[in-house]
């Protein structure tokens, strides 16, 4: 068997295993955690542990960073959306194209019902909770009215996973006024402190042990967009068509669902590409 030799062997031979120091401080959206709380401090300590020690998954995150948030920033900035929310899409989804067992689906994990209210095509045939860029700007059209009804970012973040009501339910009913301040159920009171630990962890990953190297991350292909308003019968021949395969042509547009593409209405698509056809 052949084996690769390490590029940097000195990297390997200290496997302790670490207490992590935390941030002396840290801000979501520009709102302050308040560390000097112990439970605050505690929740954080523990987010930064389990995702600074799940180094797997850590590297993927960092390597497919760099192949999203290229799109997602530009439309979080023009949309009125604080930066930090980019963070949300990691935790929601792991910046993959899943669907939940509830059904929830794509980058940021909205449920069918919710997509059509934010103005997505959801049905069996196009599905646009995996059109990244239309599923990003309809996810900060409700943060926005998060944000508007509950006052904070945090508290919005927080809506985003347990729901408007929701969270509005217990800030009546604990009389409180921050997310910080709330007893919340597991999956609620762990997640802006997941956003935490990951915001932190992708922005410095050298500084929690993550070492890529420029050309081990994940980038776009640069693609091209064909407009279509008809119908499209096979979507195999489409793509051999425009000199590439099926399967590429699913890896850049999976809001198509199926293996052609209904269009009696006449509506305009935007169908991608790569400029160079084949990846060779």
């Amino acid at each position: 068997m052949k084996t690769t030799e390490l590029k940097d062997p000195s990297r390997v031979g200290d496997y302790g295993v670490y207490a992590l120091d935390l941030p002396k401080t840290l801000d979501f959206a520009g709102e302050s955690v308040p560390l000097h709380n112990p439970d605050i401090k505690e929740r954080a300590d523990r987010e930064f542990l389990v995702n600074t020690y799940w180094q797997s998954n850590g590297i993927m995150l960092v390597k497919k960073s760099k192949k999203y948030f290229p799109i997602i920033e530009p439309i979080l900035a023009e949309e009125g959306i604080p930066d930090d929310f980019k963070y949300l899409a990691v935790i929601e989804s792991g910046l993959d194209n899943v669907k939940s067992p509830a059904g929830a689906s794509g980058f940021w994990q909205i449920m069918s019902a919710t997509g059509k209210e934010l103005n997505l095509e959801v049905n069996s045939n196009v599905d646009e909770r995996y059109h990244l860029e239309k599923a990003t700007r309809a996810a900060c059209k409700y943060l926005k009215d998060s944000k508007e009804r509950m006052g904070t970012w945090t508290l919005a973040a927080a809506a985003y996973n347990a729901g408007n009501a929701g969270v509005n339910r217990e800030l009546e009913r604990q009389q409180a006024t921050s997310y910080y301040d709330l007893l919340l159920g597991q999956e609620t009171g762990r997640y802006v402190f997941r956003i935490l630990a990951l915001k932190e962890i992708l922005k410095n990953p050298e500084s929690f042990g993550f070492n890529i190297e420029p050309e081990q991350y994940y980038y776009q292909v640069p693609t091209k967009k064909i407009l279509v308003d008809y119908e499209i019968d096979d979507l195999a021949a489409f793509a051999k068509a425009n000199s590439i395969n099926y399967k590429i042509l699913k890896i850049h547009n999976p809001w198509l669902r199926e293996n052609k593409l209904n269009n009696k209405s006449g509506k305009l698509y935007e169908i991608e590409i790569p400029e160079n056809g084949y990846y060779d």
